[in-house]
This record gives C-alpha cells, structure tokens and sequence, in this order.
C-alpha cells in the first residue's frame, strides 16, 4: 500500500507534532490501523496520547488463545497486535457501543471485520460524519453487494448484516463518511442505487 508508513510525514505537512497529540482511537487492532502506533524504535509515536479501543476488540487480541485460533493466515495480526498493545497497556482505556469517548465523538459497534470492530461517529451541530475503519473495506463490491460475504471479515455473515444495516443508515441520513480503502479523497457519501449503494466521493 502506498501510503503505508507515512503517518508522520502526514502530520509533518499539516503542522501536527506527535507530541501534541492527546487522544489516539483505534477502529480496530489489524496492522494498517494499529501497527503505527510504534515508532521505528518501538516507542510510541505519540507519547503524550491517550489511547483508546473498544473493550470487545482490547479482549479478543489480548486473548493468549487468539494467536492459536485466529487461522494460519492471520497470525502475525494476532502476533503483532498483542505485542503492540501490551506496551501501551498502562496508558489505554476501552469503550463500549453508543459511548461518547470524547465531546462530540461516539464509537458505533460494526462487528464482523474483526470481533470488536468499531466505527466512529463525530458530530458538531448538525454535521456528521462515520469514521468507518474497514467495516465497510471498499467503494465497489462492498457498496454495491453490501449482502456479500467478504474474504477480509472474520466473520463474514455479521460483517455483511453490519455493512447492510450501517449503509442503510448512512443513505438516508446523507451523512459524511471517511474510509480508509476508499478512493481518494477518502471521503463521501453513501447513495441508494438499485439494489445497492454508491460511493460518491467529495471533489
């Protein structure tokens, strides 16, 4: 992926300093949505963060069994998940569906991608916005077919039950999204179209 890695750089061209940083959310523990949270002398890359995840997802990846149950194929996820997330164990609090976990900012459970996948809803006034991780993983099938079975969900018949209902929501209250494996800009709006959806990214 291209824009792996560049986080820093990022917040560099906005004028960010990682020490300025005081609250870090997690969507979810897989490495392109966790993994930067070490910088590349594995300390933290915002050391004055908090950081926060939702409880269901902080309890699977924590789980000493995860590693042996997660498949073959995902075990460097389990691997890699665990070892960041212990270091930060001391300086983490989790949350749970509906929470408001900052002003304005409340987490929405969208399970199925990973165990405790969450998006996150931000409002100000009468602008809002879903912060959609990777429940919803990209702008063709998944809006289109959004009953399909995923090959990335872990569980791919409540990832599609998820996508079903969030995309329902989204369309009829026109509300903003951001999405990681969207195209770019990364943000948009869902629309109803036939039997499924579009994704209709801001120019």
């Amino acid at each position: 992926m291209t824009s792996a890695g560049k986080l820093q750089d990022a917040l560099a061209a906005i004028g960010v300093d990682p020490f300025d940083v005081t609250h870090v959310v997690f969507t979810h523990a897989h490495p392109d949505h966790l993994w930067g949270l070490l910088d590349d002398f594995d300390d933290p890359a915002f050391p004055n963060a908090t950081y926060m995840i939702g409880k269901t997802e902080w309890d699977y990846w924590m789980d000493p069994k995860t590693v042996d149950t997660i498949g073959a194929g995902r075990t460097t996820f389990a691997v890699g998940a665990q070892r960041r997330l212990a270091m930060i164990k001391d300086n983490i609090t989790t949350f749970a569906d509906g929470e408001e976990i900052l002003p304005g900012i409340a987490a929405r459970a969208t399970f199925g991608h990973t165990p405790g996948h969450m998006a996150i809803h931000v409002a100000q006034g009468s602008n809002n916005l879903m912060i959609l991780g990777d429940c919803i993983g990209n702008h063709h099938v998944a809006f289109e077919r959004p009953e399909w079975r995923s090959g990335t969900d872990q569980d791919g018949d409540l990832g599609a039950t998820t996508r079903v209902a969030l995309l329902d929501q989204l369309a009829s209250e026109q509300m903003s999204v951001i999405g990681f494996h969207m195209p770019y800009p990364g943000i948009g709006r869902a629309e109803k179209r036939d039997d499924g959806y579009i994704f209709v990214a801001d120019q």
